[in-house]
């Protein structure tokens, strides 16, 4: 199966993307929340990714 990323939609903290970047790259979802954190916090532009990233990205449930 052709690996695909998604936004996750249960365990999710806001929109699921954290959870769907984590389990496309096999890691754990909290090291993905954190680097957004540092990114948000540090760099400035975690936050527009994020918003960007949860309008693209499609929900597991509609790839699947």
């Amino acid at each position: 199966m052709k690996k695909r990323l998604y936004k996750i939609e249960e365990g999710k903290k806001l929109c699921g993307v954290c959870g769907g970047i984590a389990e496309y790259f096999d890691v754990d979802p909290t090291l993905i929340r954190l680097l957004w954190v540092f990114l948000i916090c540090f760099v400035g532009t975690g936050i527009f990714a994020y918003i960007i990233a949860a309008i693209i990205m499609p929900k597991k449930s509609e790839i699947i």
